[in-house]
């Protein structure tokens, strides 16, 4: 827990974490803590590792969803998802954080995003989603394994991209 958030209710969104000191860039709004790992894909859970699910703790959970987020994640040494200032934060402004930043597929809100942001989605979508601008700027805020899934999944496309070159090539060649 931090003695710098507190839960309040937000209009439209139930709860949210709002800041009761300013916040500058890199500063660490609350630091996560694993409360349960080898869980199930939820809506309130957060991916931890490549094909890895945990529950986070205190007030974690309760962070919104924002398409045009004021903090983003950094894993910390036991694994949890610090929840960190990407700009300044203002006293008394809600804190929140794109979940695509830590889950690389979202497959548990159905519902339409809520963020009211001008660069809102219209869906709450997972890393994989995202266009590669919004990727670029997430890059400092967001779990490395995010970025390691989408390199391997750029090497394997590579390689099946030239298997069927190879095939389309090797097929002319035997029509000849």
């Amino acid at each position: 827990m931090s003695a710098h958030i507190e839960l309040r209710t937000t209009p439209g969104r139930g709860e949210g974490v709002f800041t009761l000191k300013a916040f500058e860039p890199g500063e660490i709004l609350l630091v996560g803590v694993l409360e349960t790992a080898d869980i199930a894909n939820h809506s309130h859970a957060s991916q931890i590792g490549k094909n890895e699910f945990g529950f986070h703790g205190g007030l974690s959970p309760k962070f919104n969803h924002s398409c045009n987020p004021n903090c983003g994640i950094r894993l910390n040494a036991s694994g949890g998802h610090n929840l960190v200032a990407m700009r300044s934060i203002s006293v008394d402004e809600e804190a929140t954080y794109d979940y695509a930043m830590r889950n690389y597929k979202i497959e548990h809100f159905p519902a339409s995003c809520s963020c009211s942001q001008k660069t809102c989605r219209s869906s709450i979508t997972g890393w994989k989603d995202l266009p590669q601008a919004r990727k670029d700027a997430y890059q400092d805020f967001t779990a490395p394994y995010l970025i390691e899934i989408d390199h391997e999944n750029l090497i394997s496309q590579k390689a099946t991209h030239k298997l069927e070159r190879d095939s389309r090539l090797s097929t002319c060649q035997q029509k000849r």
